[in-house]
């Protein structure tokens, strides 16, 4: 249970990061982020202040990701009949036109061949009546024109709501029409539609879906086939997907212009308009286009698209602002095609963040803190790359700022968790090794302390085993205090011994010492250290003896036994408990070869294997003694008296 609780950490930073982008600047960063996939689906350069960046993006990158996204052409049934500049030069006329403009549009359109007129126009107020009554007629003569209104909402007084229907001889003629609200988002981004609203608790439907409804129903009770089922809005055979309890997100085809535009005034053109009060207009145009086909069978938006009449507004392609009436067109587009976009369902992204935020952590956990931040990096390009795929080929938004910043909190808490733990695991080691290792062997096990972890594996290394001789004896003839006092006393010159020449003290089993060279660091030549400890502790032991000599106390001897060969090494206690030694036929070589020391009553009672003479045999002066069985092995081991260091020998072990 205690290796799993490190998970906890980046499923906590988790649910932090998802309870911070509830916070409304934080959803308006993934939208904006969002907004950049719209961009480069379009083939819309980077764009920035320096620029350099840029040019090297739309060089490498920008090519690569637009192949990645699917086509999206745009079908041609919709044209805008823009208001424009040309419009105002050519009618040389100011805003509002007269409505028999309007009307004559209308005829002339229909005698093009167009299927749908919609105006992106509001008719809300009166003009004189004969204006009215023309454009009214006109339209109900034709029957395929939808008419634009709103609803106001008070910013003081939410709940102050105020329809704004079209003229009433328009309305009287049951000419259908649609309000021309599309609300921005917090940051007065256009990305949403709204596909009905309410007014008096009756459902009020915008010129995208009035669009949709007359296609199929060109008949006044048109919204009375419009149905609700669970997240979808049912229209015709359309079935639109709804969040946030009315709203479908646009997605759009491109920025502003991205659909075909005829100037208003080159549709007047039919050398007739010779309206009474105004002078006459011969534009010469309308015939070409009825010739063309240009219009025939479309669906027409007649809106403004000059910045004076204020019909402009900020879109995903931010950058340049798009006109109100291609937003329609974008929507109307986009529900034909049925090319909808959708959010990723919450519970499935949750589960691709948890598993996400445990792969990550799991990895940084495992790798060098330098490494990280270059793999942060990958990650984040990895994730926003599938979040652009699913974008571009699936239709798919998958929120990406939100992953970006976890992944990045996560690289932040692996650094910080790396660095506690490595603290704590330095100051482990440093307790755990300093008094029995030289220290600056303990700094370079700080440097890699990996080999200390539980469990064992499998290390050369060299083993040391000294014993007093009869220290049973010896102790009986001594009261406890002598005895403790002497033992101390030489085990402390012993230990320190061990340690100077780059060994580690394993362990005291009663009077007996038990030291290991080439673990857990490394020597230059472990076989050879050890011998030169042995020698170093016989040394010793002497300058002791007469010194106990000198205060009365009775001197004992020791015996040692070196063997060096391959054991299993590592943390071999509990978790609880910390055992760094070693175990194996190596070890208990080693033990046998000192019990032996008194069968052969050698001179510095020092006994080799011929395993560590072979490696030490240059470097030092022994002499044979024996051949003896050993258990686990056929053939005898030839055991060595260690005498001395031949000239030069001293073993670095550092």
């Amino acid at each position: 249970m205690k290796r799993f609780k490190p998970l906890l950490i980046p499923l906590l930073i988790l649910i932090g990061v998802r309870i911070a982008f509830l916070v409304p600047s934080l959803t308006n960063a993934e939208n904006q982020f969002h907004d950049s996939f719209y961009r480069t689906r379009a083939g819309i350069p980077f764009h920035s202040e320096t620029g350099v960046l840029d040019k090297l993006l739309n060089w490498t990158v920008n090519p690569i990701i637009r192949l990645l996204a699917k086509e999206r052409p745009i079908s041609g049934d919709i044209v805008i009949i823009a208001i424009d500049d040309e419009t105002f030069s050519s009618l040389d006329r100011t805003w509002p036109f007269p409505r028999e403009f309007h009307a004559r549009l209308i005829e002339n359109l229909n005698r093009a061949g167009a299927r749908q007129i919609i105006f992106d126009i509001e008719f809300t107020e009166r003009s004189n009546a004969q204006s009215d009554s023309i454009l009214a007629a006109t339209a109900a003569h034709y029957r395929n024109v939808i008419f634009a209104g709103k609803i106001l909402r008070s910013v003081e007084n939410l709940d102050h709501v105020q329809k704004l229907e079209p003229i009433t001889p328009i309305m009287e003629r049951q000419i259908p029409w649609g309000i021309v609200n599309v609300p921005p988002g917090a940051d007065n981004i256009i990305r949403m539609y709204n596909c009905f609203d309410y007014f008096d608790q009756e459902r009020v439907y915008p010129l995208g879906i009035a669009s949709i409804g007359t296609f199929r129903y060109p008949e006044p009770d048109w919204s009375e086939h419009i149905r609700i089922e669970r997240d979808k809005l049912l229209v015709a055979d359309k079935a639109i997907p709804i969040i946030n309890q009315n709203q479908t997100i646009i997605n759009y085809y491109g920025p502003n212009n991205s659909f075909q535009r005829i100037p208003y005034s080159q549709i007047l053109d039919d050398e007739r308009m010779d309206l009474p009060g105004y002078q006459g207009i011969e534009l010469n145009e309308l015939y070409d286009l009825i010739e063309a086909g240009v219009l025939e069978g479309k669906t027409v938006l007649v809106g403004a698209t000059v910045a004076e009449l204020h019909d402009y507004f900020r879109t995903p392609f931010s950058y340049e602002l798009t006109a109100g009436v291609e937003i329609h067109a974008n929507f109307i587009e986009m529900v034909r095609q049925g090319d909808y976009l959708s959010n990723i369902n919450y519970l499935l992204h949750l589960l691709i963040e948890i598993i996400l935020a445990l792969l990550v952590w799991s990895l940084f956990s495992r790798i060098k803190p330098q490494f990280a931040a270059p793999l942060t990096f990958l990650v984040i390009l990895i994730y926003v790359l599938a979040a652009y795929l699913a974008f571009a080929r699936l239709n798919l938004l998958i929120p990406t700022v939100q992953t970006m910043v976890l992944i990045a909190f996560i690289y932040i808490g692996s650094l910080v968790y790396h660095y506690i733990t490595s603290q704590k695991e330095k100051r482990f080691i440093r307790n755990a090794f300093q008094q029995y290792m030289a220290p600056e062997l303990v700094a370079r096990l700080l440097d890699n302390p990996g080999s200390l972890t539980y469990g064992g594996s499998l290390q050369e290394l060299t083993v040391l085993f000294s014993d007093i001789r009869s220290f049973t004896t010896y102790s009986e003839k001594h009261t406890p205090e002598e005895t403790v006092m002497i033992l101390k006393e030489y085990l402390t010159e012993m230990v320190n011994t061990v340690i100077a020449n780059g060994g580690i003290l394993d362990k005291f089993v009663g009077d007996e010492i038990m030291a290991l060279y080439g673990t857990p660091v490394q020597l230059e030549n472990h076989a050879l250290s050890a011998c030169k400890t042995a020698l170093d502790m016989r040394t010793k032991l002497t300058e002791l003896q007469a010194r106990w000599k000198e205060g009365g106390r009775e001197p004992f001897e020791i015996g040692i036994g070196i063997n060096t060969g391959v054991a299993v090494v590592g943390n071999l206690g509990s978790e609880q408990i910390f055992d760094y030694t070693a175990i194996g036929d190596t070890i208990n070589l080693g033990a046998r070869l000192e019990a032996i020391n008194k069968e052969y009553e050698t001179l510095n009672k020092i006994i080799i294997s011929e395993f560590t003479f072979d490696q030490v045999s240059d470097l030092v002066e022994a002499r044979y003694l024996d051949s003896v069985k050993v258990k686990g092995k056929e053939i005898p081991v030839r055991i060595y008296e260690l005498i001395g260091l031949k000239t030069g020998s001293n073993p670095p072990h550092n």
